[in-house]
């Protein structure tokens, strides 16, 4: 925001030195920790507002003969759904009949948010989301659906089998979390029935909020699971397990990873295509995953999603997506390109649905084999005629970087040697993780190279601008800075830059990238403000300018407060002592202007 007030006070910003540059390490460092002022306030909770920090609501979901899937029961009772995302829960609950799920079976899906509904616990929301990692970030129009089916013979039922879920609606995507949580609960509840979610979410609104950084204890039905929420400022790479201490006597269940998928075991199948997948991926790629039951169709989905991490990958997804769905005519029309969307399914009919689309992955079975699968070659789209296909990616995409045959023999020994699927897992969630570093950091060195120098900041000028962003000037630097220097892969890696800034992926990251540098540059002009003598400044001019002056400062204070500027501690505070002073030695009516509570 710019001061404007008189003209001797504040001056535009000089043109900057197109060539100057600096050390992204200096000027476009994040703190290590929150960093919007000295201490967070204390956020008053509301009867129900632990809950809703992790949980919109639970649903009970059966089977009526005349009906069909219905929602039986909603807790707490004053959730609130929209029939269309009733709906949703009610088919995405239930595998397809073809699935043949007996037993007790979890998978998860993913639907849009029928309406936007304001929250008691929004600021709050706003600060923990702004500490989590791009990948856990708080979804804004979509809601997860976390499912435990369970299907059993049953005699006395006309249908002949007990068919029912329960299910945990949330706008967080701790996926490990969540399917632990049901594991305690469900079972708990099959056998008690409603008396026992009423107590569960009793227990949940004594949770402490998911702060990231922190370790929970969260009891819940006599158990009690500990967890830690992963920042932003971790590591990437590194987790950051939650230590057992003598104390933890009463801890059940210690939660080394809130969100992260068994990568091998989903990708076993076609793993000797991995790095092509990670390539559709970052490309924002149209994707459809063939799965023969729900839990290994969300789980390729969400193993696809997190392969590019630590970026976020911003087009829709879908982990378990039905002929019922919403957006099923919108996802399958073919009068134009297939979108940018991942989605999982499991109903054979979607074989010939989707026959246009451009990359279909094929999963069979995902239980771990002793011996090796056999090498797959890519097979071509019009080989792909039922779900009774072999297991495969099928597509006429060629992929700009070579194969990386190390990973692969490092993976097929694994097997071979018999090693730990954690250990397999961690082989190759640390591939992906170098992967797809070599390929950002090139961009994040040529995007802080946008940001204008510290000394050319000024507090009574407007915060100078961003430099754009220009393909031509980025492309160039790649010859002496780019992924060469931290990867062996070998290829067309210019090739590939090309087209992923032709992407939703590249358009979300940058997005994020100049919103947290425009917020850098706002919190370097508050702290710039903050070092000035105001009273000195103002002695000069008249109460009118004074006046005027003190008003825009509050609404900058107003404005960094709401954004949770990352200003040093204490600038806030400061600001706001001086401006204080400044009011003080105008009349008294001046000070009743200045004092009034500012309007909503």
């Amino acid at each position: 925001m710019a001061l404007q007030g008189p003209e001797e006070l504040l001056e535009e910003p000089e043109d900057l030195d197109e060539d100057a540059s600096i050390s992204p390490a200096e000027e476009i460092t994040l703190p290590a920790g929150p960093g919007a002022e000295d201490e967070p306030r204390e956020t008053v909770l509301l009867p129900w507002d632990r809950f809703s920090a992790w949980l919109h609501c639970i649903c009970v979901v059966g089977f009526d003969l005349e009906l069909g899937q219905a929602v039986e029961v909603i807790y707490p009772h004053h959730s609130k759904l929209s029939e269309k995302e009733k709906t949703s829960i009610c088919y995405l609950s239930f595998p397809d009949s073809n699935s043949g799920c007996l037993g007790d079976t979890q998978f998860c899906f993913r639907f849009r948010q029928g309406s936007n509904r304001k929250s008691s616990l929004g600021c709050f929301l706003e600060s923990a989301d702004r500490d989590a990692p791009p990948c856990l970030k708080r979804e804004q129009g979509h809601y997860y659906g976390y499912v435990y089916f369970r299907q059993v013979r049953d005699k006395t039922l006309k249908r002949g089998y007990f068919q029912k879920s329960l299910v945990l609606i949330s706008k967080l995507p701790y996926v490990t979390f969540f399917h632990s949580l049901l594991k305690i609960l469900a079972p708990e509840y099959f056998e008690k029935q409603e008396p026992c979610l009423e107590a569960a979410c009793n227990d949940i609104d004594r949770w402490p909020t998911p702060q990231p950084g922190r370790v929970l204890t969260l009891p819940i039905m006599g158990v009690v699971i500990k967890v830690r929420i992963p920042t932003c400022y971790d590591k990437p790479g590194t987790s950051q397990l939650v230590q057992s201490t003598q104390s933890d006597s009463s801890v059940s269940i210690v939660l080394p990873t809130i969100h992260e998928v068994d990568l091998f075991r989903c990708f076993y199948p076609v793993f000797f295509h991995i790095q092509m997948l990670w390539e559709l991926v970052l490309l924002g790629e149209a994707l459809v995953v063939m799965a023969p039951s729900p839990a290994e169709s969300s789980d390729t989905v969400l193993a696809l999603v997190s392969c590019i991490s630590p970026l976020r990958y911003c087009s829709d997804f879908r982990p378990y997506f039905t002929i019922h769905d919403s957006e099923f005519k919108e996802y399958t029309t073919r009068t134009q390109a297939p979108p940018s969307v991942i989605l999982g399914v499991t109903n054979p009919f979607f074989a010939k649905t989707l026959q246009h689309w451009p990359h279909i992955i094929r999963i069979g079975d995902m239980k771990q084999a002793g011996e090796m699968a056999k090498q797959m070659k890519v097979k071509k789209l019009k080989n792909l005629k039922t779900l009774d296909s072999k297991p495969g990616v099928y597509t006429a995409y060629k992929p700009y970087l070579n194969k990386d045959e190390e990973i692969i023999k490092q993976l097929q020994k694994g097997v071979n040697q018999k090693r730990p699927s954690a250990a397999q897992n961690a082989i190759l969630r640390r591939y992906f993780l170098e992967l797809t570093q070599s390929f950002i950091i090139p961009l994040e060195r040529y995007v802080a190279s946008l940001m204008p120098l510290q000394k050319t900041i000024s507090p009574w000028k407007s915060p100078p601008q961003l430099r754009p962003f220009v393909q031509q000037d980025f492309m160039k630097t790649l010859e002496k800075a780019g992924p060469q220097l931290t990867s062996r892969t070998k290829g067309d890696w210019i090739g590939l830059y090309r087209h992923f800034l032709k992407s939703p992926n590249f358009d979300g990251w940058f997005r994020s990238r100049r919103r947290e540098m425009t917020q850098k540059l706002e919190a370097l002009h508050l702290e710039a403000l903050c070092e000035e003598d105001l009273q000195e400044r103002v002695q000069k001019h008249t109460e009118v300018e004074t006046v005027d002056l003190v008003l825009k400062l509050k609404d900058k204070l107003t404005q960094a407060e709401k954004e949770q500027l990352p200003v040093r501690p204490g600038t806030v505070s400061k600001l706001r002592s001086h401006i204080e002073a400044v009011i003080l030695a105008l009349p008294e009516d001046l000070q009743g202007i200045l004092h009034k509570p500012d309007t909503p």
